[in-house]
């Protein structure tokens, strides 16, 4: 077993300078590998006495890869894999690593059967309840922590302006910078509160991009005083308020530095960051083989020394430790190294001496998703006579859930005596059964979270639902990503009501809303093309 954590004035003299330079990496362990994998990860670990793991799903679904559309094998026993894999990397360590993970909406992000919380856009959709999201905050926290992780590399606090962004949307809190402080401040608290770490991210701004950075460098064209009106804005006020690191993001700004991007710019991360905006905690890395920033630094370390070199603090997602560590001794003072190295021992003295031991009696994860789900029910009626008038009368109750146990669907054909009819397997005989109907319930239950290729609807389909809502008049209740409707061709008297997450608990709360047992809520945190609230 590794031993228990050192002050910093110990491990201060106890390390080696090439030891320190180990403890800023943190390397991607993967919950999937093979045990020859796993064993190589137990080599560098002790070797290199590297300082933090980030774990994700499989190398085929890291964000790169999964791109490339590599199969992702479905593991059942990913959770009692990924305890096992802390404990034997822990055990390879000589001194205590900080294992981190990207857990924004919980640990199913990365980990099949573990509980899942809603995106952060569906937390947008709450008003005047931020104590709901300090519970979402508490609860993901409290799982990390009972898994062996102690930092969860979230929430996202980029401000999503860009509708066309395939990376950020439904993992921002919206569109307007108040609230996205506000929700991503109780956020954080609840992660406080049982003494799992933070990361903020992706500094300086990833939200009005239409670029994935793990693909390409995105380009954010803008003077340094609207950055700081806007992107810049939810860094500053939440780091004055006090965060344990954050992450920042390969972007490309010309107006601050025209030759580096974000992650290798000295000029935004310690002249703008550090030395403008105050911050004194950790920096952490986006992940360091996005194709934003690999692409650019073909020799081995390269990458790792630069973006040191350029003030930050741990080098995540490195392919090239070995390389990388022997770069930054080669290259950086024992003073800009024992920097960053007092920064990430502090961290881990904070990681391992607070527990979280005075949390008070917490929902469960079903109960929170019923108590958000009643709060975040957002109408966007253009005609609200209209969605009476469907519900009191005879209606094609059609959906499109390919793959989805459709809760909602079924619920209304129990109670409306209404069939409940599915887009994806029975579309030739709806075309025809439309025909006998002027009123439409349409449930619809997208494919994908990402707008990339159209949320994953096939042509045809998005044709029949264009065609439908400009023929009948449809009341539709989005299981998904808002943004879908902007692709729907809605009419100006369209009824529309978003769901945001196609969780049990929300369909069933949906079902009592058609049913006019509750009102709705929650309030659409971005601006839509049509639509808009």
């Amino acid at each position: 077993m590794p031993k228990e954590i050192v002050s910093y004035s110990i491990a201060q003299n106890q390390l080696s300078l090439k030891e320190k330079v180990g403890q800023l990496f943190m390397l991607a362990a993967f919950i999937n590998d093979t045990e020859e994998e796993v064993q190589e990860m137990e080599r560098l670990i002790h070797d290199y006495r590297i300082g933090a793991l980030c774990f994700f799903h499989s190398r085929a679904s890291a964000a790169t890869n999964f791109e490339g559309k590599k199969a992702v094998v479905h593991n059942e026993n990913s959770y009692d894999r990924l305890k096992e894999l802390i404990t034997r990397y822990q055990n390879a360590a000589k001194h205590p690593l900080l294992i981190a993970m990207d857990a924004e909406w919980g640990l199913a992000m990365r980990i099949e059967n573990t509980p899942q919380y809603p995106y952060a856009i569906t937390l947008g959709a709450i008003q005047n309840n931020n104590k709901l999201i300090f519970e979402v905050g508490q609860q993901i926290g409290l799982d990390c922590r009972e898994v062996g992780i102690h930092w969860n590399l979230a929430p996202v606090v980029d401000i999503n302006s860009n509708p066309e962004n395939p990376v950020i949307g439904y993992r921002s809190f919206g569109d307007d910078k108040e609230q996205v402080c506000t929700k991503a401040e109780a956020y954080v608290k609840g992660l406080e509160n049982t003494g799992t770490l933070n990361s903020i991210k992706h500094f300086p701004g990833h939200g009005d991009t239409a670029t994935d950075s793990h693909l390409g460098l995105p380009i954010i064209d803008k003077s340094l005083e609207e950055l700081k009106d806007n992107e810049l804005y939810p860094f500053q006020k939440l780091i004055e308020k006090g965060v344990d690191s954050v992450m920042v993001g390969h972007l490309s700004l010309p107006q601050l530095d025209a030759k580096e991007p974000s992650t290798t710019s000295s000029k935004i991360i310690t002249g703008l960051f550090r030395n403008e905006m105050g911050f004194e905690g950790i920096i952490v890395s986006d992940a360091l083989n996005m194709h934003a920033v690999s692409k650019k630094h073909s020799v081995e370390g390269e990458l790792e020394a630069t973006a040191f070199a350029a003030g930050m603090d741990v080098l995540c997602f490195s392919e090239n430790p070995v390389e990388g560590i022997k770069n930054i001794l080669n290259d950086a003072t024992e003073l800009r190294i024992e920097e960053s190295f007092k920064r990430i021992w502090q961290l881990k003295e904070k990681a391992f001496l607070k527990q979280g031991e005075n949390v008070a009696e917490v929902k469960s994860p079903i109960e929170l998703n019923k108590t958000i789900a009643k709060n975040v029910l957002t109408e966007l009626y253009g005609n609200p006579k209209k969605a009476v008038e469907i519900k009191n009368s005879p209606f094609l109750n059609l959906s499109f859930a390919p793959n989805k146990i459709n809760i909602f669907s079924n619920k209304l054909e129990e109670d409306f005596q209404q069939k409940a009819w599915e887009l994806s397997s029975e579309l030739p005989e709806i075309k025809v059964e439309l025909e006998k109907y002027q009123n439409v319930v349409l449930s619809i239950f997208p494919p994908a979270v990402k707008p990339k290729n159209q949320f994953g609807f096939d042509s045809e389909l998005l044709d029949f639902i264009r065609t439908a809502i400009g023929k009948k008049t449809v009341l539709v209740y989005l299981f998904g990503n808002p943004y879908v409707l902007d692709i729907l061709e809605l009419q100006s008297n369209s009824n529309v009501v978003l769901v945001y997450q196609d969780f049990d608990e929300f369909q069933e709360e949906a079902v009592r809303h058609f049913n006019g047992e509750i009102p709705a809520l929650g309030k659409l945190p971005i601006q839509l093309k049509t639509l808009q609230a």
